[in-house]
């Protein structure tokens, strides 16, 4: 069964927008991507949407596209006159062309309803990550206590010893190394399409500190993140 936060999310979590005028949905929502560590805000029609953009700032939008008044479509497109938010369509529309029209218009991804709360929460994730600023040229590798992590090789060193580490210890630190410093939800850790559940994640981030944490009870390099996964700190 996937961990369940009762932490509320992080000052800091990303703010989605969740707009969909039947309530079910919206507070389906609204409890599950609070408990991934997203801060949520809700909206029954465009118009109350609008009202929301005009004084906050949001990192996502999840619009439905069947709502009375304006629809989802017009909405995105008049949000994409002046915003690049990204914007996630959920819409029980699944044929081809809705979901054509969707993307010409500038939506980031297009979910069909019904749908899994945990694929879209990976939508989401893969969403957030290609949001993100451009980087500087990524590190060939990154260094943090006594180890160096080279990237491209996957190999994890300390001193002239290599370290061993299993496949999933190499994807996760892999995942981990691609973004220093930043919060990494557990989904992201999952592995492929998240085949892994997130308790088997804390299992296997507990073992990978193990290797590298000089004390892995209290935690200097793979820290935990509260209500949404961990982070690698690295040495300047």
């Amino acid at each position: 069964m996937p961990v369940v936060s009762t932490q509320p999310p992080a000052d800091d979590a990303p703010h989605l927008l969740v707009v969909d005028d039947d309530r079910r949905i919206r507070d389906l929502l609204s409890r599950f991507l609070s408990t991934e560590g997203y801060r949520i805000s809700t909206a029954h029609s465009a118009a109350m949407a609008r009202a929301k953009l005009a004084s906050l700032s949001f990192d996502l939008l999840i619009l439905d596209v069947m709502m009375p008044g304006e629809t989802g479509f017009e909405f995105a497109k008049s949000i994409r006159q002046t915003s690049a938010v990204p914007i996630l369509m959920l819409t029980a529309r699944d044929a081809a062309e809705s979901r054509i029209i969707g993307l010409e218009i500038g939506a980031d991804d297009y979910v069909s309803k019904p749908f899994e709360p945990r694929e879209l929460s990976l939508r989401v994730a893969s969403i957030l990550r290609r949001a993100k600023p451009a980087a500087s040229p990524a590190a060939e590798s990154l260094r943090f206590g006594e180890f160096i992590f080279h990237i491209g090789r996957a190999e994890l060193r300390k001193g002239e010893e290599v370290v061993r580490l299993t496949d999933r210890e190499r994807e996760m630190l892999g995942v981990l190394a691609a973004a220093p410093g930043e919060r990494v939800p557990r989904l992201a850790l999952a592995g492929s399409g998240g085949s892994v559940n997130e308790r088997a994640v804390d299992v296997q981030v507990n073992r990978l500190r193990r290797k590298i944490e000089r004390d892995p009870t209290n935690p200097l390099i793979v820290q935990t993140v509260r209500g949404i996964g961990y982070r690698l700190v690295v040495s300047p």
